[in-house]
């Protein structure tokens, strides 16, 4: 089999698998490398410092230091469901980021990248040195998408395709077998268009086309395991797991299908949750409801910690119930949002529960929170 008819293969299997996008390109270090590192040394990646330690940036920096056989890479995408496909729905409700919808990508896209190797070795009659990620690999993978004509990375730092636009999850293989590379991207269809830069609530979006981490809404949902910062929580307004504003305004988005994999199909009451509802979530519960979701990844106390500042932000006197009887969760964080939220509600009831709260609590940080957010 010569090297186009494999890869012409490959690419017709990676689509029968469900892979909505795919190219080639080669091994070749990436030539952002060097953005990446400036954008660590200003510590751009807030708390997560696995993105930092030296055998990760190490391999970001060539990819055959993942896999010394390297002779190809295979770049996929896997488009999931866009925000605005998502039913409206009454009561105090939050909003979950549209690729969490579902079932949890990692579980998914794994499964199909090793039945795509599988497929490969399969059509060259031997095994073929292969590492495969999505997400979770040190590999600067919108660098290669692009290289492999995928798309261009657009001013809100994520790749657009022309005709997916950006609600896609991406993966790739690295390969010690040559195959035919695909000419890269090359134009940038952003032009002067602005409107993820100006719409993002807390600022998080760089005029290099990178994030700062520490202001970004989906970070302090998920990565960040502490206390939200304080001065960005009212931006937050109702995110409670991850964010897609800069998505949700993207020209190149209305022009892309609203539908993605049905793996990644809305799960009942995932994409919309009644927050109320939310906080009375047990840990065993909590399980239950986002198992094979990628809520899990925030943990309930990090969940809880979100909904809270998200009930606060829409300041309704019909949350403090919730809120009051989280006052008096196990979790510290969970009791110290809820008492910023009572806060900015201010409700004669919101008031009481706090000053019940204040004589009960023993946790310094907690009673900090409930001190600042106590009524006059």
């Amino acid at each position: 089999m010569n090297l186009a008819d494999l890869t012409a293969r490959l690419k017709a299997e990676a689509r029968r698998l469900g892979f909505h996008l795919v190219g080639v390109t080669d091994c070749t270090p990436p030539s952002t490398y060097a953005a990446y590192a400036a954008w660590l040394e200003a510590g751009r990646h807030a708390t997560m410092a696995y993105m930092a330690q030296a055998r990760n940036r190490e391999r970001r920096a060539d990819p055959r230091r993942i896999l010394p056989e390297c002779q190809s890479i295979l770049v996929l995408g896997i488009r999931y469901f866009q925000q605005r496909a998502a039913p409206s729905a009454s009561g105090l409700r939050g909003q979950v980021a549209s690729y969490a919808w579902g079932a949890d990508y990692h579980d998914v896209v794994v499964e199909r990248l090793r039945a795509l190797v599988a497929f490969l070795e399969k059509a060259v009659g031997a095994p073929v040195p292969n590492r495969y990620y999505t997400d979770t690999g040190p590999v600067l993978e919108r660098e290669y998408a692009v290289r492999a004509g995928l798309g261009w990375v657009g001013k809100n730092a994520m790749l657009i395709n022309p005709h997916q636009g950006s609600y896609l999850i991406l993966a790739e293989v690295l390969l010690g077998i040559p195959l035919e590379t695909d000419p890269p991207f090359e134009t940038d269809h952003c032009g002067s268009c602005t409107r993820c830069i100006d719409a993002c609530p807390t600022q998080a979006i760089l005029p290099d086309r990178t994030v700062d981490a520490n202001r970004c809404i989906s970070y302090l949902t998920i990565e960040n395991k502490g206390s939200i910062p304080k001065a960005l929580r009212p931006q937050m307004g109702t995110w409670v797991f991850g964010c897609d504003v800069c998505q949700m305004v993207c020209p190149w988005n209305r022009r892309a299908p609203l539908e993605g994999d049905p793996a990644f199909a809305p799960r009942p009451d995932v994409p919309r949750p009644l927050l109320t509802e939310e906080l009375h979530l047990t840990p065993q519960t909590f399980n239950r409801k986002f198992k094979g979701n990628p809520l899990k990844r925030a943990k309930r106390r990090g969940y809880l910690r979100n909904v809270a500042v998200a009930l606060g932000n829409l300041d309704d006197a019909a949350a403090v119930p919730a809120l009051a009887k989280a006052l008096r969760d196990a979790e510290p964080l969970v009791r110290a949002h809820a008492a910023w939220a009572l806060g900015r509600i201010r409700s004669p009831e919101a008031c009481r529960a706090l000053e019940a709260a204040l004589a009960k609590e023993t946790d310094p940080e907690v009673r900090a929170e409930i001190l600042a957010a106590r009524c006059p």
